[in-house]
């Protein structure tokens, strides 16, 4: 893994490699997130993330190159966070590094992520930072695991 592993404030040009990931066959198995068409892409990104002033978003960069995104925003009266990294970057520590970067600077507890229960990476990495297993969810056919950081965890 490099060691210059780095967040920025998200710039409209990442955009173009944001969208490049988002249809990479084997992230979209592993997330179950089905991939947008670019303009329904364009639009989510530039009026529902950059466009809103309650998401926190920053791009991972590696070695000064784009690696992905970290994104935290309210969703029904919870606070979510999701991140997305180019395959190159996987199983090198860039996750890791970058979302305890993102954590330091998103303060807002509980802070909730439900990853497809079947990506045990991404299970992993937000267990490596203190996520608790707080149930499931569904999106479609598919089960999610709903994790939580902080103190909202049934009793």
């Amino acid at each position: 893994m490099s060691d210059d592993v780095r967040l920025r404030p998200v710039q409209e040009t990442d955009l173009e490699v944001f969208l490049e990931q988002e249809h990479d066959e084997e992230a979209v198995r592993r997330s179950r997130f089905a991939p947008r068409e670019r303009a329904a892409f364009m639009t989510h990104w530039t009026t529902r993330v950059l466009g809103d002033p309650t998401v926190l978003v920053r791009a991972v960069m590696v070695d000064g190159e784009v690696a992905g995104n970290i994104v935290s925003w309210w969703e029904g009266g919870r606070r979510f966070v999701g991140y997305w990294l180019g395959r190159p970057h996987w199983g090198h520590g860039v996750g890791t590094t970058a979302l305890g970067l993102f954590l330091a600077e998103e303060k807002t507890r509980p802070l909730h992520a439900d990853p497809f229960a079947g990506n045990t990476g991404s299970v992993r990495l937000l267990e490596r930072h203190g996520f608790r297993h707080a149930g499931t969810v569904r999106h479609g056919d598919d089960e999610h695991l709903l994790m939580v950081l902080g103190d909202d965890l049934p009793a």
